[in-house]
């Protein structure tokens, strides 16, 4: 393969720049893939300043990928040249442990191998991700994008779909269902539409009045400002789920008090400091939980995409060429995006 153009930080406080590589050779089961979108997803960021203090220099970002197989090897039998795929946050697991035989790599013992900043596990090199204009992927953890939704709004569904998906499947989101969405950021909006095409009823909590039109625009029934408290009141012990995307670090319990007996409170978002403990009498007193959901497993990811397909989702996103990702970086810290920056990869080859 001829040297991929992407781009890298080379440290925590210096912008992301443009960076030249060589992949892999191919292996037997891997899938060259000419990447035509990439979602920009706030991990990025706190992997590109390390923030989660793990990051391996240079890094070259992207988890929420899209593009074309261009080169198969040669035991490859899923995919063929012209596919339209998506690659999401992982590249390989262990594959043997109890967590990846039951299609939950995610949770892999012996941890999955990250589509960027991960070691490849059978030369140690690192992994690097889909702010590149190609990469090679292991068959297995390739999926198969719907051909009947726009490419660049399925790009956040490797991260922001898979990541809500997941828990309002788990939990059971559907109808019948009261289901609240705290937050309405990339995941948030993602966790609205999605829960809507379940089935569910579907409250959005949001501190800005300014999104109480758009909350509904994207499917949500009903609005509620959290901070306003007899809104709040209102809906005390009435939820079966609430699904937190915020990453940011608050108080649970007003979300807790809203539970219903035997409701959950699920975590996705990943703030930077721990949220303060909750009040234990808040759980006990109605048999409530605190939960928390990472990703999804490869065939999830694929059931997520297919249901995608068949009830027209997709991300809303603002298309950006990759020389724009340090000022995306910016804004997405303002919250400055509806709701997904998505950087187009042709932008590389220019």
């Amino acid at each position: 393969m001829n040297i991929t153009h992407a781009y890298a930080a080379h440290d925590a406080k210096s912008a992301l720049v443009p960076f030249d590589y060589q992949p892999r050779a191919l292996r037997d089961h891997d899938v060259q893939i000419k990447v035509l979108f990439c979602g920009v997803c706030h991990s990025d960021l706190h992997q590109a300043r390390n923030e989660w203090s793990n990051t391996l220099y240079p890094v070259v970002p992207g988890h929420e990928i899209v593009g074309r197989v261009s080169a198969v090897g040669s035991h490859v039998s899923a995919y063929q040249v012209g596919d339209l795929v998506g690659v999401g946050c992982m590249v390989d697991s262990c594959r043997s442990c109890p967590s990846c035989e039951e299609g939950l790599e995610q949770y892999c013992e012996n941890g999955f191998t990250g589509t960027y900043n991960g070691q490849d596990r059978q030369t140690g090199a690192v992994t690097y991700g889909g702010y590149s204009t190609d990469m090679v992927v292991d068959q297995d953890f390739v999926l198969r994008v719907p051909a009947n939704l726009d490419p660049a709004g399925v790009a956040p569904l490797l991260c922001a779909g898979i990541t809500t998906y997941s828990p309002l499947r788990q939990w059971g989101a559907g109808p019948g269902k009261k289901v609240g969405i705290v937050g309405l950021g990339g995941l948030g909006h993602m966790g609205v539409k999605l829960a809507r095409a379940m089935g569910a009823h579907v409250v959005l909590f949001t501190t800005s009045p300014s999104k109480i039109e758009d909350a509904k625009r994207l499917g949500a029934h009903e609005v509620v400002i959290s901070r306003n408290q007899e809104e709040m009141a209102q809906h005390a012990n009435s939820f079966d789920f609430i699904l937190n995307t915020v990453a940011a670090q608050h108080d649970l319990n007003p979300f807790l008090n809203l539970l219903r007996r035997d409701g959950t409170l699920t975590l996705v978002g990943a703030p930077e400091h721990d949220h303060p403990s909750p009040q234990v009498f808040n759980l006990i007193m109605k048999r409530r939980r605190i939960a928390g959901s990472l990703i999804g497993g490869i065939a999830e990811t694929q059931e997520m995409l297919d249901f995608c397909g068949q009830h027209g989702i997709t991300s809303d996103i603002e298309l950006i060429p990759m020389q724009q990702i340090n000022q995306a970086y910016e804004r997405m810290l303002k919250s400055d995006v509806k709701y997904r920056f998505v950087v187009d990869i042709d932008s590389l080859r220019a």
